[in-house]
This record gives C-alpha cells, structure tokens and sequence, in this order.
C-alpha cells in the first residue's frame, strides 16, 4: 500500500495525499498563507507547555514549544504568527520579510530566536571575528586584478584602524558603529572624501559576501551613506597653456604621447598602456581611435568606445611612430607592465616641475577632467559620455568641472559654449600603423 503523507491543499486546509504527489506539493502551497496551529498542553501536576505546528518545505511536522510557566498566551500566539510568516517566507522564496515580523524576532528574548534557529527559521548569530572575515574573503573572494586586491588591502588597512580588536563578532556590528568608523575616517585628517566613500563601498562588498555565506543575516553597512566619491580641493584643471609647457619639458617622445592621451584624448593610464598601433586610424573613415578599457572590461558595453583623432594626437602618434620599430605591437612601449601596475604619477610630477607647474594632485584624473569639461562644452554631454567611456551622470559627479575661463566669461559678460562648425567636425588626417 502506497504510503501517504499530510499537507496543505489550495484552500489552506490540511489533507492525506499518496507520496508520489509529493513533487507537486510546492506548487500547491506557492503563492498560499501558510497556516501553523497554537495549542495548550497541560499534565496533571505540571506547567503547561505551548505548542506551535506547522509544516515545513519538506511535508515534515514540526512542534515548538514553550513553557508555560516562562511565556503567556499573547507571546505563544506572536510566535504562531511569526512561524507562519518565516515558514511562507522559506517555501515561496520570498526575498523580503515582514518588517513587524522582523522586529518581534530580533527583539526576543534569545530563546525564542534560539528556537526558531533550531527549525531554519531564523539564522543564528554568527561566530566569525573580523579577521576571520577580511581574512576569508581576500582567499575565497574572485579578485580580478592586482590593483583591486590593492583597494581592498587598503580598505581593510582603514577598517582595523577603528575596530582594533580583531576577534570581534561581526554580528556584533551595528549601523551605529559602522556610522562611528566612517567619521572616524573623515577625522583623521588624512583621508579624503573620495578615500573615505570608496572605502566604505569596498568594505560593503566584504559584508554583503558574508551575508552570501550565511554569515550575517544582513550587513551593518546597510543603510550607511557612501559620501561623495569627488574631494573638490584635488579638482585641478590643466589648462592648453600647461599642457603645451608639459610637452616642451618632456625629454622623450613616448612621454610626449601618453601626455597628449590623456590631455586630449582624456583616456586612463591603463588605457593608454593597452593602445596597441592598429587601434589607431579605425572607423570607415579612419579618423577615429579605438579604446580598450581594463578597468570596464567587465561590462561588455563599455569596455570598448573611440574616440576622434584630435589633431594634437595625430600629431604626437605620427612622431612617435616615426622613431619606433615596426615590429612593436602597442603604442607605449617604455614600461613593460601593462595590468594597471605602472605608477605613472611620479615621473610626470618630475615632467610637470621641469615644466614649472609644479606637482599636481591626480593629474591623470584631473587631465581627464580637464578634457572631458571641455568636450562637454564644445560638443556635448552625449559626445562627451561616449568618448571618454562613463555616463552623463557619473560626469557631473566626479568630472566636469567650472574651468576660470567660465568665471572670467561670466565676469565679462559673455557665454562659453559656442556652436561647432562643419570645419571642426572633418576627420582629421589619418594616422595607421605601416604594415610593413
């Protein structure tokens, strides 16, 4: 005789089904209130004994229960109707809980939540440390790049410098104390706006994973503001005039090159590093330039634009292919080390005092930025989101910039932004790598 088993059917109501109907359970009781039953039990001589009944994911008959001595009826009953709401929860993947649910349980005593626990209810506190986390994490987490790993040290570095005591529960953690550590940060003095809201979104990513392992029933970080990721002191724009004095104080043509680049061409480091000679002179009319970006090369839309052959590019790529050998394959060939290794800051502050500038506060960035306000202004947002590879909005907030020309424009009286001629919009002369 085929066994049988008890279940809930479309009406909520409870029935004996053969157990080859068992694969179809769950889709009677998705998307049906799950009900769970409060009884009292009483012994001669003994305390009454709550007992909450329900049916789990598996058609298994589950009981908690309660001393009576310890719990009153109105507790038993807010348990009830909890375990019906965690119960549905479990079965039809719902991704939210019930927020008075959510409040009751946390705010019980810790037998309750205990309880709840024991049946896969609730998740229990967790055990792991912060070391153990950040540890973890930095092993098992997929890191692409060394120059990531490098943020997350850094943000780890900024993280222990709050929480010193390494064999803290991170279960322990609240939104309250994350709040604490992130002005502790913006204290010190020594870490920017832009430092501090990036390490903030590292460290999110490192409490989010424990979350993914079960370690956390949800992360402290959320709800904590990342701040602004532009410090406005190190916004610096280098004009035409310091570039041009840039270029006459460069003592090699490569230098020249990757200046032109990022002044003109407003690409990243990494980018320039990875410009290889047949992306140079593409488009049906081989104006054009086309960018590999490193940093994008997740997110298939955005790893690859092009950019117009500017005439100050044509001018410095065809120099420097006259005195390079045909065989290379990339545009820059000085360094050697193209993942995002190269620290290029340095030599161009020695370049930038030759030119008497003077050392400037991320000039890649602020290159960028330079080219990228000016774009925006000549040619528009749109030209300027493509060529330069970011959003419009991610522009505004940390890019564009209100140059002095604005100020002494407005000053003056006049307007900026002036319509593009037909003359500036021809391709500009071509620029291929010879094949042979």
């Amino acid at each position: 005789m085929e066994k049988l088993f008890t279940t809930l059917d479309k009406h909520g109501v409870y029935v004996r089904l053969p157990q080859s109907n068992a694969g179809n359970v769950n889709a009677v009781r998705k998307g049906k209130r799950i009900m769970a039953t409060l009884r009292e039990r009483r012994n001669i001589g003994k305390e009454g004994i709550w007992e909450i009944q329900f049916w789990d994911e598996y058609q298994r008959r589950r009981t908690i229960t309660l001393s009576g001595r310890k719990f009153t009826r109105p507790t038993a009953e807010r348990l009830r109707n909890a375990v019906e709401v965690l119960i549905d929860k479990k079965i039809n993947d719902n991704p939210t809980l019930h927020k008075p649910t959510q409040t009751w349980v946390e705010n019980a005593v810790p037998e309750i939540r205990a309880k709840l626990a024991d049946f896969g209810l609730w998740q229990k506190p967790s055990k792991h440390t912060v070391r153990e986390l950040w540890d973890e994490f930095l092993d098992r987490y997929t890191i692409k790049t060394d120059s990531t790993r490098k943020t997350y040290l850094d943000a780890r570095r900024r993280f222990d410098l709050f929480f010193e005591k390494q064999n803290e529960l991170i279960a322990k953690l609240t939104k309250e104390r994350m709040e604490e550590w992130k002005e502790f940060l913006l204290a010190t003095g020594i870490y920017g706006v832009a430092t501090v809201a990036g390490t903030i979104r590292k460290t999110k990513t490192v409490f989010n994973w424990a979350k993914e392992q079960k370690w956390l029933a949800e992360s402290p970080l959320k709800g904590v503001t990342e701040g602004s990721f532009r410090n406005p002191a190190n916004d610096r724009e280098v004009t035409m005039v310091e570039y041009q004095r840039l270029l006459e104080a460069c003592h090699s043509q490569d230098w020249r090159t990757i200046i032109t680049l990022a002044r003109i061409g407003g690409m990243r480091p990494c980018e320039i590093m990875v410009l290889r000679w047949s992306d140079i002179g593409v488009g049906e009319k081989k104006n054009r330039v086309r960018v590999f970006s490193p940093k994008l090369k997740q997110h298939e839309h955005l790893r690859e634009r092009e950019v117009p052959m500017f005439p100050e590019m044509v001018t410095e790529l065809e120099r420097l292919q006259a005195i390079t050998d045909g065989d290379q394959e990339f545009v820059i060939n000085r360094y050697s080390n193209r993942d995002g290794g190269v620290n290029l800051v340095q030599p161009f502050n020695t370049i930038a005092r030759r030119a008497g500038i003077g050392n400037v506060v991320r000039p890649f960035d602020n290159m960028r930025a330079s080219r990228a306000t000016e774009i925006e202004r000549d040619y528009g947002a749109m030209a300027e989101s493509l060529w330069l590879g970011h959003s419009q909005d991610v522009a505004k907030k940390s890019y564009l910039m209100v140059t002095e020309e604005v100020y002494a424009a407005a000053v003056a009286g006049k307007k900026v932004k002036e319509s593009v001629s037909k003359a500036d919009l021809e391709p500009s002369p071509e620029v291929t790598r010879d094949a042979t």
